[in-house]
């Protein structure tokens, strides 16, 4: 007789043992060195195997990013090294076959990396003390493909480009769009979305932006380049603070450095695609790291100038005054650190603000993202739902006012659930509540772009606790997909393709979801093998 489980829970943890049962099975099925047990590892000398398989799934996705014709990056000539098109390369970039593997190659590098770093993330999260060194250059193995590749996913940062150019000339990116430059090597490649939108940025990412510029000899190339290395020393300075915050807040500096850093959202679309809010998350984790080992001036001093990078960074300053006195302090006795936490954010703002000379013109263009309509917004997605379906109904109703309601309810509740975690941040922990209030603020919001949820993702890998683990990977894994194109084409152009193409690119898709990662994979399963496994081990 077969014995169902009694309650969901326990539904759920024989599920979840008999996954890992079959994974077991496959895994010594497909090993040639035979049994495996926990107690045969010593040392931590695997970690090359993972930082090689990483490696290769980085190179895959660079090099499917640089065909010519590739859907992950402007196809416009000029804008980078090579991948573009060129006069003599006109007829390869209308290659449907170069479509297809390009394609391919960006996806099954995806989803390669994502196996690679979720094994490595339970090795951390089950045996800690990784030597971090090794972990740091791991990280620098990972990131250098995608230093020499073509902006990714995003043609943010010609904007960027752009409003540094204005920034060199005295116009005001706060009041005009990048079109007011004229035609030009600046201006082509800007999103016409945003050629006449003002920026919501910053005074000291605008000054930074406008330096970058001159030193590029008002080169745009060299500019986006400059960019690009810009954003990859914030993220190093980021896994710098890393281990500061784990040790900090009684973490292992391993797993959360393997969390936070090396997540393949964080590299992909904050050094691929060179958004600046790599720049405002890093200042962001420095200033909750140093904090968070007692040195509350230094964090103000880093959430502010984070602040005047992006303006969600300000949350940061607001927790870091308030649990200056530690937890279950009295009001009275925070009133102090709130009063200095206003001056030092006074302070920076006010000379960054100066130092660009643009006013303060980037506040009430907060609402610029918003201009971005996606279904992958639940509020905004909502608007859209409500008015299809009033349409099918025969009401002639326009989306823009919907859009305000749905969008003006989401912004609430994320407001309500914000200030229900700070009331509650003595007994949740200041850190994990301005890392969900970050991300409530995200998901509820207008527009949910990727790189957005690296805010909070960064910080609740050095605070989640249970089965935050388990949703924060779930987000770090459909993250990446989010508006990613070419899944369509690559379908389509399968349709048409020949046998031999058809048979390779299956292959290579169904290599990397069944490919063996070796034994080094095992080592992340509870030692004892005949107990029941626990509902935070997965």
């Amino acid at each position: 007789m077969v014995e169902f489980p009694r309650s969901p829970r326990r539904a759920y943890v024989a599920a979840a043992s008999a996954l890992e049962r079959g994974i077991a099975a496959l895994d010594r099925r497909y090993t040639p060195l035979g049994r495996f047990t926990p107690g045969d590892f010593t040392g931590w000398n695997f970690l090359w195997k993972p930082a090689l398989w990483g490696f290769l799934a980085m190179v895959s996705i660079v090099a499917g990013c640089s065909f010519s014709n590739a859907p992950f990056k402007l196809e416009m000539a000029k804008t980078w090294f090579f991948g573009v098109p060129t006069q003599t390369n006109v007829i390869l970039s209308n290659n449907e076959t170069t479509m297809i593997y390009s394609v391919t190659l960006v996806f099954g590098g995806l989803v390669l990396l994502l196996r690679v770093w979720l094994r490595l993330v339970e090795i951390m999260k089950h045996h800690g003390g990784a030597p971090f060194q090794k972990l740091y250059w791991i990280f620098l193995l990972w990131c250098a493909p995608l230093l020499v590749a073509p902006p990714l996913f995003s043609r943010d940062v010609f904007s960027y480009a752009a409003q540094g150019e204005m920034t060199s000339h005295h116009l005001s990116p706060y009041v005009l769009g990048p079109f007011s430059l004229g035609s030009g090597p600046y201006v082509n490649p800007v999103d016409s979305l945003w050629g006449n939108t003002p920026a919501p940025y910053g005074p000291l990412f605008l000054s930074i932006d406008g330096f970058l510029v001159k030193l590029a000899h008002h080169n745009q190339l060299a500019t986006v380049v400059l960019l690009r290395l810009l954003e990859f020393m914030a993220i190093a300075l980021m896994g710098w603070a890393l281990p500061m915050l784990a040790r900090a807040v009684g973490r292992d500096p391993g797993e959360v450095f393997t969390l936070a850093a090396m997540n393949p959202l964080v590299l992909l679309t904050l050094i691929g695609g060179a958004h600046n809010d790599a720049l405002m998350t890093a200042l962001l984790v420095t200033g909750v790291a140093f904090a968070a080992a007692k040195r509350p001036m230094w964090g103000l001093f880093f959430c502010a100038c984070a602040t005047a990078i992006k303006a969600p960074a300000a949350l940061g300053i607001v927790y870091v005054a308030w649990s200056w006195r530690g937890a279950g302090v009295p009001l009275r006795r925070r009133i102090t650190p709130l009063m200095v936490g206003a001056t030092m954010s006074a302070a920076v703002l006010g000379v960054t603000t100066l130092t660009a000379g643009f006013g303060l013109g980037w506040v009430k263009n907060l609402s610029t993202p918003g201009t971005v309509r996606s279904w992958s917004a639940p509020a905004t997605g909502t608007g859209m739902a409500i008015t299809g379906l009033l349409h099918t109904m025969g009401f002639a109703v326009k989306l823009s006012p919907i859009l305000s309601i749905t969008r003006a309810l989401g912004l609430a509740t994320a407001l309500g659930f914000a200030m229900w975690l700070f009331a509650r941040a003595d007994q949740r922990g200041w850190i994990r509540s301005l890392a969900i209030s970050l991300l409530v603020f995200v998901i509820l919001g207008p527009v949910v772009q990727p790189w957005y949820l690296t805010w909070g993702l960064v910080l609740l890998a050095a605070s989640y606790v249970g089965r935050e683990h388990f949703w924060m990977l779930l987000l770090s894994i459909i993250a990446p997909f989010i508006g990613l194109p070419g899944g369509r084409q690559l379908l389509a152009g399968l349709v048409h393709a020949n046998l031999f193409e058809m048979v390779s690119v299956t292959a290579i898709l169904a290599g990397v979801f069944l490919v063996p990662l070796g034994h080094w994979t095992q080592w992340s399963w509870p030692l004892d093998s005949k107990r029941e496994p626990a509902l935070d081990d997965y």
